[in-house]
């Protein structure tokens, strides 16, 4: 009966405060709650005084993968193919497979058949993202800046060859780039050859 009263909740993933209201309980006994429901495979747990009904994973939406992402890690925001592909800019798809760049440190989550991967990155190259109505993603140029960036310095494996560069501002890219070491500078001037930018 109160499983059923928690999937009446419109919002993607809830708390202990909302379990207490739509339940009529007090917070500890939501805490409590929440704590045997997640043990018994009825809540997922992201994050600390965080959940989602697994029934929600269902009919999740790209966006909605992104909200969870920016939750995960806070602050970060989606970046590398997961964003290139949303902006159609790259052929790979990651559907099951989001990634973002925070501040707190490189890790991945893995929720049911998602996977959560977070590249952490100097706070001076955390910049060129915007919020697009409930989650926060970086711009298309800072998108690949971040691939180049990564791949230059061994933390990540851009397939430059699924990207459209045709489709990105390349003076955009000049201007992130030119923030960050000689590797990623490096890269993408053999990059800017290869592809006759």
């Amino acid at each position: 009966m109160n499983l059923i009263k928690l999937q009446n909740i419109d919002s993607l993933y809830l708390n202990a405060d909302d379990i207490a209201r739509e339940l009529a309980i007090s917070k500890k006994s939501a805490q409590v709650t929440a704590s045997r429901y997640v043990n018994a495979e009825k809540l997922i747990r992201l994050k600390r005084d965080l959940f989602l009904l697994p029934q929600k994973l269902r009919t999740i939406s790209e966006e909605e993968l992104f909200s969870i992402a920016n939750m995960l890690q806070t602050p970060s925001y989606i970046s590398l193919t997961s964003a290139l592909s949303y902006y159609n800019i790259s052929t790979q798809q990651t559907r099951n497979y989001i990634e973002s760049i925070g501040l707190k440190r490189t890790i991945n989550f893995r929720i049911n058949d998602y996977e959560f991967s977070f590249s952490k990155v100097k706070e001076k190259y955390y910049s060129g993202f915007y919020k697009n109505e409930n989650f926060f993603i970086a711009t298309p140029e800072k998108a690949i800046a971040d691939s180049i960036y990564l791949t230059a310095i061994g933390r990540y494996n851009c397939d430059f060859e699924a990207i459209d560069f045709n489709k990105l501002n390349k003076s955009g890219i000049d201007s992130f780039l030119s923030k960050t070491n000689k590797a990623a500078q490096n890269l993408w001037q053999r990059l800017t050859r290869n592809y006759e930018l």
